[in-house]
């Protein structure tokens, strides 16, 4: 910060030393050194055009070089392609081209080692390396913005960067998902009420309910997955909006950079954000899953339910309050939500008003971006890690899945399989739940006389749809909670994830 500073006081007594000499000095000579001395500052690569140094306030309101720095090494990467692109095309000597990307790769260790000065007169990560490119190599360095504009520049860059950082993001998904199947495979006896309206419905295997999570996830991974198709073709040589008029090859590009195809209308390269706008829906809806989930273990973990137990190293306590283990980082986790979905609103209100092509405007693209990216896969990665280290309360979901009227469905069926109608089963079987309400006692303490009275159709094989166990065997179809379905799925997930 303080060398920040110090620059701008620099800049700020230059500007003023310069105001001062035009005032003095009327000749035509002294104008000419004037201009010269203004188009050194900071409009070293396009001054030309201009009179009069950018402000100071400007050039920090400008600058996205704070949060963009962190794609120096697609930027590099990218311009080494674009270096032998040039060179195929007859534009770089073959000396020419071996000395920009030698000092490429110098400027790459500088940062990487934590050696490179960046300036907030470079205004972005494209001008930043450029520059100290050129005080590397000399004037042999502004050839390398030959053909190409900081509009295709930064697409490509951000291109580069999202494709890698949801690849990550995927195999994240892929250690959370392990981390659920194991958990469910360890503990597939387990028993537990299924809920709907947050009230007990019917019995389910743990096991059952947690894989629920991991088809989401799944179904996470595929939204990812579709965005990398469509972000994965390669933007560099659509220009500033129309193309260059130098003979690269672009396919040859995309060949260097493992791009499978290149974008076919310039006008479109430089202003599409739409890759933008698919990740930050698909991080949203995992985020929302990611949240569904953390709501179920927050209740979980608490007095009234006892169902999992948090490890210590993910909780935290209270600073009155001796007693409390709180579960802060699923409760981070729901917070967070709104926050990333507050990033994919931002960038769709962002885009709604646009024209073609390139507007500055596109500079607010980056920090949603790369927010959504690091909250999301934090998330993924902290939550692969809270299951694998959770205890289950066996005996808490057991206690559950045994008390109240969880049997109820069962017993409109078996009167629906002796040829009732299903709405007259449903009447039957909701007076006899009034009756036992009115008792205070479950259905499975209720006798074969007392179903009787409600119903003829009743026989002493009923009494045995009236254990958690009989309940889920008979769910036998695809996709039921059966032992037998839920072992299934569990193979295939194993096979394919483990």
């Amino acid at each position: 910060m303080a060398d920040k500073k110090s620059i701008m006081k620099k800049d700020s007594r230059k500007t003023r030393q310069i105001s001062a000499s035009s005032q003095s000095k009327r000749s035509s000579s002294a104008n000419k050194k004037k201009r010269a001395t203004l188009t050194a500052g900071t409009k070293k690569a396009w001054g030309g055009r201009f009179k009069e140094p950018t402000h100071h306030l400007v050039e920090r309101f400008t600058s996205s070089l704070p949060f963009d720095q962190r794609l120096y090494h697609y930027d590099i990467q990218g311009s080494i392609a674009h270096c032998k692109t040039l060179y195929r095309a007859k534009v770089l000597k073959q000396k020419e081209c071996q000395t920009i990307i030698r000092g490429l790769e110098t400027v790459l260790r500088e940062i990487e080692q934590g050696h490179f000065e960046f300036r907030d007169e470079d205004e972005d990560i494209h001008m930043s390396i450029e520059r100290r490119l050129t005080q590397l190599i000399g004037p042999l360095g502004g050839k390398l913005h030959t053909g190409r504009s900081r509009n295709d520049q930064v697409a490509l860059d951000l291109r580069l960067f999202v494709r890698d950082s949801l690849k990550a993001m995927i195999a994240g998904l892929t250690q959370l998902q392990k981390a659920m199947v194991q958990k469910s495979r360890i503990h597939l006896h387990v028993l537990m009420p299924g809920y709907t309206h947050l009230q007990r419905a019917q019995p389910v295997l743990f096991a059952h309910h947690f894989l629920a999570y991991v088809d989401m996830f799944e179904r996470d991974k595929g939204r990812l997955n579709d965005a990398l198709i469509r972000l994965n073709v390669m933007p560099l040589g659509a220009g500033a909006l129309a193309g260059t008029n130098y003979p690269i090859d672009r396919a040859y590009t995309a060949e260097l950079l493992d791009f499978p195809t290149v974008t076919t209308n310039s006008l479109d390269t430089v202003s599409d954000r739409d890759f933008v706008v698919e990740v930050l829906n698909g991080c949203s809806i995992l985020m929302m899953h990611l949240s569904r989930l953390s709501e179920e273990l927050i209740l979980w973990s608490s007095q009234e339910f006892q169902f999992v137990e948090m490890s210590d190293s993910f909780c935290t306590g209270s600073s009155m309050m001796p007693q409390k283990k709180n579960p802060d980082v699923a409760e981070l986790v729901r917070g967070k939500t709104g926050r990333v979905y507050g990033h994919l609103m931002s960038i769709l209100t962002t885009l709604k008003g646009l024209p073609l092509s390139y507007n500055r405007d596109l500079q607010e693209d980056k920090e949603p971006l790369f927010d959504t990216l690091d909250t999301t896969s934090d998330c993924v990665s902290l939550y692969a890690e809270l299951i694998a280290r959770m205890s289950i309360r066996e005996d808490s979901m057991a206690d559950a899945v045994q008390s109240g009227l969880l049997f109820a469905t069962e017993l409109a069926d078996y009167l629906v399989r002796k040829g009732t109608p299903f709405r007259e089963a449903h009447a039957i079987i909701g007076s006899l739940v009034g009756q036992c309400a009115e008792q205070k006692k479950d259905l499975a303490q209720i006798t074969l006389q007392e179903l009787r009275a409600h119903s003829s159709h009743f026989s002493k094989d009923a009494l045995s749809l009236l254990t958690p166990e009989g309940a889920i065997q008979r769910k036998s179809q695809i996709g039921g909670t059966a032992r037998k379905q839920v072992q299934n799925r569990l193979r295939t997930l194993e096979k394919r994830l483990l």
